[in-house]
């Protein structure tokens, strides 16, 4: 019985390392699509987003003054 369960056993194990290195593949490719976007969106609003935290930086600045 036990010779019968034994190549089962080495197949799942080879698919289960295939698919962590799928997975690592999928996630690195979501992080690299994530990153593309934030820059696009930081090249697009970066003068905005200076203003929003020079505004804060300034409330920051008065109530720590305070």
């Amino acid at each position: 019985m036990r010779t019968l369960i034994e190549p089962f056993l080495v197949m799942l194990a080879r698919h289960g390392r295939r698919r962590k290195g799928q997975t690592l593949v999928e996630y690195s490719l979501i992080l690299a699509v994530l990153t593309i976007v934030m820059i696009a969106v930081f090249s697009l609003l970066g003068a905005r987003i200076v203003v929003i935290f020079s505004a804060i930086n300034g409330l920051l600045d008065t109530a720590q003054s305070s």
